[in-house]
This record gives structure tokens, C-alpha cells and sequence, in this order.
């Protein structure tokens, strides 16, 4: 007979267990699931996930127009996909969401890039802060923030009106966003002033720079913080039952998102 440790109270019993004897959990092996759930997070690499995903995804940009190629009209715009790949591919933004109604695009555009050195520098910091987070809350919950701090940061784009938008750093600032929620929660402050001032800087940065979409980045903050403080309630606490609905719904939403998009896509 299968053992688990119960999700809430960590106590070794039963997978087939109707209710923990210890704490009154119902189902706490989800009729096995959540044993299979813990072993496939254990298994997946969701750095190298989403790198692999916004690759391809990049790639099949840059080939829905072969001639946008060549259009380079600045540092920031090598290998740049064209404006109407992107926009068949998933991009954000108040003229999709709101004119042609893809509301699902505030995930589809998370994993999208709009030139060579925006998914280089976008990546190089999801393969930093990935693991990290990954390490602090686990690889589900990793997932969910990733998903939700990327989904808040662009409805707060298209709240303030940004036409068109895409990328992962509004997700990336949610990771950030998640480490600095660690260490205030276990009062590291060395640690929270680390990230704290890479926020600082990236936020200036996006500033200075044009073309940055400063309330992507500010709103996928928020969301990162306010899951990770969610997360992070109780220390040293598993991933769980809870952990592992979200993550799931964000993985049928993302599934689902890329559906429609596709569906859009071809009947346009």
C-alpha cells in the first residue's frame, strides 16, 4: 500500500486514505494524484520549460513573416518578429483585447518576444530567478506565480491602455517580486535587499529605455508579491492539495489560451 505525507500536517499515511486520521484532511492523496503531481514537479524543469516554449515560439514568429527579418532598424529590433506575426501568434495589448476581443492573450503574450536581445536578456533572467524560486516554493508553485504575476501585468497594461504589448518580464518581476516576499516573510533582510535593489534597477532601467512596458512590469510585481505572500504563509509548508489545483488551472488556462489563439488565428 502506497504511503504519502499528508499535505497539511506532513504525517505519513495511506495514499487510499478517505480522511487524515491526524489532521481531518479530506482526500489527501487526491485519489493519487497528488503523489503523481509531486513527482512530476520533482521531474519537470520549468525554466527550461518556458525556454523552450518562448523559443519555439519565437522562432515560428520570425517564420509566420521571413521578411520582417531583414527590417532591423536598431539594436533593439534585431531578428525582430513582424507586428502582424505576433499578433497572430498570441500578442497583448488594448487593440487585441479590447478591439478584437482576445482576452485570453494576457497569457499567450507571457511567451512571446519581440526581438533577439528582448528573449535573450528575458530568458538569461528567467534561467536566474527560476531555480531560485523554484528552490523557495516549489516547482508548482513556481509555475503559478510565473503564470498569475504574468496574466496581472499585462491587464494592468491594457487597463492603462497600452496598444500592443508582449514578453515575459511582467512574469519576470512577479519571480523577483516572489524572492523578496521569502525573505521578508523569514525575515531575511540581506536577501530581500539583494532582489529588492535588482527590482529597483530594472525598474529604472525599464524608465529609461523606450518601448518598455513599465505597467506590465509594475503589475506583475504586484501579482508575483501577493501570490508568493499567499505562498508563503506558513514556513517550510509543502506544496499541497491547494498548490496543485492552481498550478493546474494555470496550466489548462495557458493550454486553453493557445487554443483560442490559434483558432483566432485561422478563421481571421
Amino acid at each position: 500500500m502506497a504511503a504519502i505525507l499528508c499535505p497539511r500536517c506532513h504525517k505519513l499515511i495511506s495514499a487510499d486514505e478517505a480522511r487524515c486520521p491526524y489532521c481531518g484532511q479530506i482526500r489527501p492523496g487526491m485519489f493519487g494524484l497528488a503523489s503523481r503531481m509531486r513527482k512530476l514537479g520533482l521531474s519537470l524543469d520549468f525554466p527550461h520549460v518556458i525556454t523552450v516554449v518562448c523559443v519555439g515560439l519565437y522562432v515560428l514568429c520570425l517564420a509566420l513573416d521571413p521578411g520582417a527579418i531583414l527590417q532591423t532598424r536598431g539594436l533593439m529590433s534585431i531578428l525582430a518578429p513582424s507586428s502582424r506575426a505576433s499578433l497572430e501568434a498570441g500578442m497583448t495589448g488594448a487593440y487585441p483585447v479590447l478591439y478584437l476581443g482576445r482576452w485570453w492573450t494576457v497569457i499567450t503574450a507571457i511567451y512571446l518576444h519581440g526581438s533577439l536581445l528582448h528573449i535573450f536578456f528575458n530568458l538569461m533572467w528567467v534561467r536566474q530567478l527560476g531555480p531560485l524560486v523554484g528552490e523557495l516554493f516549489g516547482p508548482w508553485r513556481l509555475f503559478a506565480i510565473f503564470t498569475i504575476s504574468g496574466a496581472v501585468g499585462f491587464i494592468a497594461s491594457v487597463a492603462m491602455g497600452s496598444a500592443a504589448t508582449l514578453g515575459a518580464s511582467g512574469s519576470i518581476f512577479g519571480l523577483l517580486a516572489a524572492a523578496i516576499a521569502y525573505g521578508r516573510r523569514r525575515g531575511a533582510n540581506l536577501f530581500t535587499r539583494q532582489y529588492l535593489q535588482w527590482a529597483v534597477l530594472l525598474f529604472i532601467f525599464g524608465l529609461l529605455m523606450p518601448g518598455i512596458d513599465n505597467w506590465a512590469h509594475g503589475g506583475g510585481f504586484v501579482g508575483g508579491y501577493a501570490a508568493a505572500w499567499m505562498f508563503s504563509r506558513a514556513p517550510d509548508e509543502r506544496e499541497g492539495i491547494g498548490t496543485y489545483l492552481l498550478a493546474g488551472l494555470c496550466a489548462v488556462a495557458t493550454v486553453l489560451a493557445f487554443l483560442f489563439q490559434f483558432l483566432a488565428a485561422i478563421s481571421s
